[in-house]
């Protein structure tokens, strides 16, 4: 097991850190993805990579995807175990990363700074709509800070307007006539987060990734694009649902929210 740990933590400290023996690691693309393997991925496109003890700084093999979260995955190839960042048929989770590589493209123009949970910004309207649909409280409140900062005027230059960010396409859709009212606009976004929910089968990265990028961009991609802007969000929004239920002296998700595929 420990062996195990060793070869896969190599894997992830090829994109991050420096390690203290030399190894060989395969960078493979697919469909416009990166990830990382300890052998070639069948059906991508793989390059080995070879990283030297005496090196003094690990290359970034990751591309500028800005700092996102991850899995590595075991599976069984060729008769050996084999660790990769992609989840392929037959692979089984082994842990969780993050990685921080350079931006690709600026943040989500309404994220700003993740700053302190605001519980007494509308916390009528969160607490009722997320109630009715059965939704985490804490979750609905940290889109919305991550989306405008709670303000209910923003309007970003893509066009989202409101608390919760909502395209006009989106207001028609869910029947939102001001988009500057907190009360249309909280439950619009509740409503739109359940329906991805639903799409998603309770799979909260895929629902965030769709939220911030659309539905037919997470399925172009298969999962979560490998956008700087949306892998940023995404961590963002998790690190505030964490704190807001803290502030709302709710217990910790066990397990956590699962990071992006």
């Amino acid at each position: 097991m420990i062996l195990r740990r060793t070869i896969a933590t190599a894997v992830l400290w090829l994109a991050c850190t420096a390690i203290v023996d030399a190894h060989t690691v395969y960078r493979c693309v697919r469909d416009g993805t990166v990830s990382l393997s300890t052998a070639p991925e069948p059906g991508s496109r793989c390059e080995a990579k070879t990283i030297n003890d005496d090196g003094g700084k690990v290359p970034n093999l990751w591309g500028s995807l800005g700092v996102f979260s991850g899995t590595l995955y075991e599976r069984e190839q060729d008769g050996k175990l084999v660790y990769g960042t992609r989840k392929l048929p037959g692979a089984r989770k082994f842990l969780a990363f993050t990685v921080a590589t350079p931006a690709a493209s600026p943040a989500h123009a309404g994220l700003g700074t993740l700053g302190k949970p605001r519980l007494n910004v509308h916390a009528r309207e969160f607490r009722n709509a997320a109630k009715v649909r059965k939704l985490d409280d804490a979750l609905l409140r940290a889109i919305a800070h991550a989306e405008s900062g709670l303000d209910a005027k923003a309007v970003s230059p893509k066009g989202a307007q409101g608390i919760m960010q909502l395209m006009p396409a989106v207001q028609l859709e869910y029947g939102v006539s001001d988009p500057f009212s907190p009360k249309q606009s909280i439950e619009a976004g509740a409503t739109l987060l359940r329906d991805l929910l639903r799409r998603y089968k309770g799979d909260v990265d895929l629902a965030l990734a769709a939220y911030n990028a659309g539905i037919g961009t997470v399925k172009r991609y298969g999962g979560a694009p490998p956008y700087a802007e949306t892998r940023e969000y995404m961590a963002k929004v998790k690190v505030l649902h964490a704190r807001y239920r803290a502030a709302m002296g709710l217990k910790p998700l066990d397990p956590p929210l699962r990071p992006a595929q």
